[in-house]
């Protein structure tokens, strides 16, 4: 019996690199305008090398991003003379703003949004980036993030406590997402099913093996299908599934 998903974020449900660069270059630009030393004394790359470093130096940290971006601007503004915490606001309000105008893969809503009508849905990921903000709010019924927990995935611990808070068990909750050892090996540690999404089609290079593997998300209503999650006739080549009870 499946009873829940989980659903990896960053480049399982879109393309995150370029939405990283533009992010990083649209944030530049603006304290190019802004606090023109800063530009002057990081270019995007440098701020990219200050930001390595600052989650170096806290490496018990370093799984919360949204941290270490305001660490970043803040230590660049110090070099520049600058207020750090009116830079750092500035910046991070910037480049979060970016950060989360993401261009979903066009098989992302024709598959959560009927899915998310038959069973509850929750995201789990390493990243910051905001549900609502990018647009799928409405089929998430929650998220969860290792900001929140405390641990980056693979650790278990994000996956334990979405099962917590959705009420469920992990034996009966299926994971989808696109990398090996944070996804596919960490939600298998936490007891659930694996499903791994392989929109690159390479090679299988984790530990262990997934439950199953899927090209795009067009695929996984097949695959719940076999695991007792009946799907009913639908358009567009997705399954759309029953609302639940």
């Amino acid at each position: 019996m499946i009873s829940a998903l989980t659903f990896d974020l960053d480049d399982t449900l879109w393309d995150t690199p370029p939405v990283i660069r533009r992010a990083e270059a649209v944030t530049h630009a603006w304290l190019a305008r802004q606090w023109p030393a800063v530009a002057r004394h990081f270019d995007v790359a440098g701020l990219a090398a200050l930001r390595r470093q600052v989650a170096e130096e806290d490496p018990d940290r370093a799984h919360d991003l949204t941290l270490m971006r305001f660490r970043t601007y803040r230590r660049a503004a110090e070099a520049a003379g600058y207020p750090p915490e009116a830079v750092a606001r500035g910046a991070f309000a910037v480049f979060y703003r970016e950060r989360n105008r993401v261009e979903l893969f066009p098989d992302v809503l024709p598959v959560l949004e009927p899915l998310a009508r038959r069973l509850p849905l929750a995201a789990v990921s390493n990243g910051n980036a905001d549900i609502q903000a990018v647009g799928l709010g409405h089929v998430f019924r929650l998220a969860v993030s290792a900001r929140e927990v405390g641990r980056p995935k693979p650790d278990p611990l994000i996956w334990k406590e979405a099962c917590r808070r959705l009420g469920v068990m992990p034996r009966t909750v299926v994971h989808v997402g696109d990398h090996p050892e944070h996804d596919v090996a960490g939600a298998r540690a936490a007891g659930l099913r694996t499903v791994w999404l392989n929109r690159r089609g390479v090679a299988w290079s984790g530990p262990g093996c997934p439950d199953a593997e899927i090209p795009d998300l067009s695929a996984l209503p097949a695959v719940l299908a076999r695991w007792g999650v009946e799907p009913v006739a639908g358009s567009g080549g997705v399954a759309p599934f029953p609302p639940r009870e």
